[in-house]
């Protein structure tokens, strides 16, 4: 494991995604500052995370597969992994990270504990911390 996966591990993360982007905060440590993910983009296409080059099932242009492998290298090692996102289904990048990660890292996956429907861009990323440690601690009394 190199130096800074060290660092971004954590037992517990938070995960705020949508299509532009992917925020992973250490849940337990008040004031966490984000490691924000991007998608991978060499030719400077505005940071999109569609692409032509990769798989389609036709009804939807594929999300980066470089995107979710980034936040999977990211995510190992944790021990419990929520995800905060809008949308739902094939709109929802949160969904389709879960499905990313149980068909390539059945092992991170299994990690996830919940994933919650939010308003990321109205809300605060304190109020995020905040609304993640309520979620782990009701999580953990059980």
């Amino acid at each position: 494991m190199a130096t800074s996966d060290k660092k971004v591990a954590a037992p517990h993360l938070l995960v705020v995604i949508d299509h532009k982007e992917a925020r992973v905060y250490h849940t337990e440590v008040h004031g966490a500052i984000p490691v924000s993910i991007v998608p991978y983009d060499p030719h400077e296409y505005g940071k999109h995370l569609h692409s032509a080059h990769e798989w389609t099932d036709g009804k939807r242009q594929p999300e980066r597969k470089s995107f979710y492998e980034a936040i999977a290298k990211t995510l190992r090692g944790a021990e419990q992994i929520l995800l905060f996102g809008s949308g739902t289904g094939r709109s929802s990048a949160m969904d389709q990270l879960v499905a990313d990660l149980k068909a390539h890292h059945s092992d991170i996956a299994e990690k996830i504990i919940g994933s919650v429907i939010v308003d990321a861009h109205h809300t605060t990323e304190g109020q995020l911390l905040a609304k993640a440690r309520d979620f782990y601690a009701e999580f953990n009394r059980k």
